[in-house]
């Protein structure tokens, strides 16, 4: 279940970088673009935080699955 959250904030960013490209290239404007991007580069930042193996070896959302499974056991 985390992995089709992770897939899909992954989809949100890059179709956010889409949509920035195409408003900026559209209108020429150049704050919502840019507002997106960084909307992007945050949502991508968050996924690599939670999946990235820390010091132990461990990711945290490695914790969030055996926690899970200890709770339904």
């Amino acid at each position: 279940m985390i992995d089709l959250v992770f897939s899909l904030v992954i989809l949100a960013a890059i179709f956010l970088l889409l949509g920035a490209y195409l408003y900026w290239r559209r209108t020429g404007e150049v704050k919502q673009p840019i507002l997106m991007v960084v909307l992007a580069i945050i949502a991508v930042g968050n996924v690599l935080i939670w999946t990235i193996p820390t010091s132990d070896g461990a990711a945290p959302v490695d914790l969030i699955e055996e926690t899970q499974t200890a709770k339904t056991q």
